[in-house]
């Protein structure tokens, strides 16, 4: 019956209270939270999601959420994933200067001006504005040259909704390539090496071929893992705590009865 309570109260809890965090996580200081998952709860109003001052990871997706102002406090975010709610006005963000991944794909962001409140976030490499995948995307996107702009002004970004814009297999990476295969095209004359001392190619040759390491797989992998890791310690620590309340709860009641002779 508590289980049950709980969830119904977990399905439409709209504000986010202390003991909303604390009973999710098995944490009894909001400080100490590090990783927190809050999918799809009809949440309306961030409450006191600020008091989690060393929160670096946060899933909002899937609600109601309107205002960041709340966010403006987490200045150790990493990653933070709000698609899928109703927001307009990043400005709150501006202050998480630690952020790195940003998925706000599936909301009401309506004009390029309301991005620049970003541009002093510099470690911010992971950006999503769109996601094809679940088919949400932002009004802003409608614009033409909103590829073309938001990386003009977010020259650090790596990926830009989920496609790489820096490395092999990017935009950039292949027109390098490409400049690079026609500089030494031009070197050569019916077969033979003509010498040219100013236009030469500005990396080594085999530079462009791609290379099979295991390191990036074995380095996700091991991501992935600390990650899973890390959920699995939460949960262990919040069902030590419901065990701990159902023991309690279960000793009371086979207290020995007392009969009146």
């Amino acid at each position: 019956m508590d289980s049950k309570r709980e969830k119904d109260q977990d399905a439409d809890c709209e504000k986010i209270t202390a003991v909303l965090l604390k009973s999710r996580t098995g944490e009894f200081d909001l400080e100490s939270i590090l990783f927190l998952k809050l999918r799809g709860l009809g949440i309306h109003d961030l409450g006191c999601i600020g008091e989690c001052m060393n929160l670096e990871k946060l899933d909002l997706s899937g609600n109601n959420i309107t205002n960041l102002a709340p966010l403006a406090s987490l200045r150790l975010l990493s990653v933070l994933c709000l698609s899928a709610n109703r927001i307009s006005n990043l400005e709150p963000l501006r202050n998480c200067d630690s952020l790195q991944n940003l998925n706000l794909a599936g909301n009401i962001i309506s004009s390029i001006e309301n991005l620049h409140c970003l541009q002093p976030l510099r470690k911010l490499e992971n950006i999503r504005f769109k996601d094809n995948t679940y088919n949400y995307t932002n009004p802003v996107c409608r614009n033409a040259a909103y590829r073309n702009i938001v990386l003009e002004m977010f020259p650090n970004i790596k990926v830009l909704d989920g496609e790489r814009v820096v490395g092999r297999g990017s935009d950039l990476y292949q027109l390098c390539k490409d400049i690079d295969d026609t500089i030494k095209a031009g070197l050569y004359k019916n077969g033979q090496l003509v010498e040219h001392p100013d236009c030469k190619p500005w990396v080594e040759d085999n530079y462009w071929e791609i290379k099979r390491s295991n390191n990036a797989i074995i380095e996700e992998a091991y991501k992935q893992f600390n990650d899973v890791l890390h959920e699995c310690r939460l949960l262990n620590n919040r069902a030590t705590h419901v065990i701990s309340q159902t023991e309690r709860s279960m000793s009371l009641k086979k207290q020995p009865k007392q009969y009146a002779i």
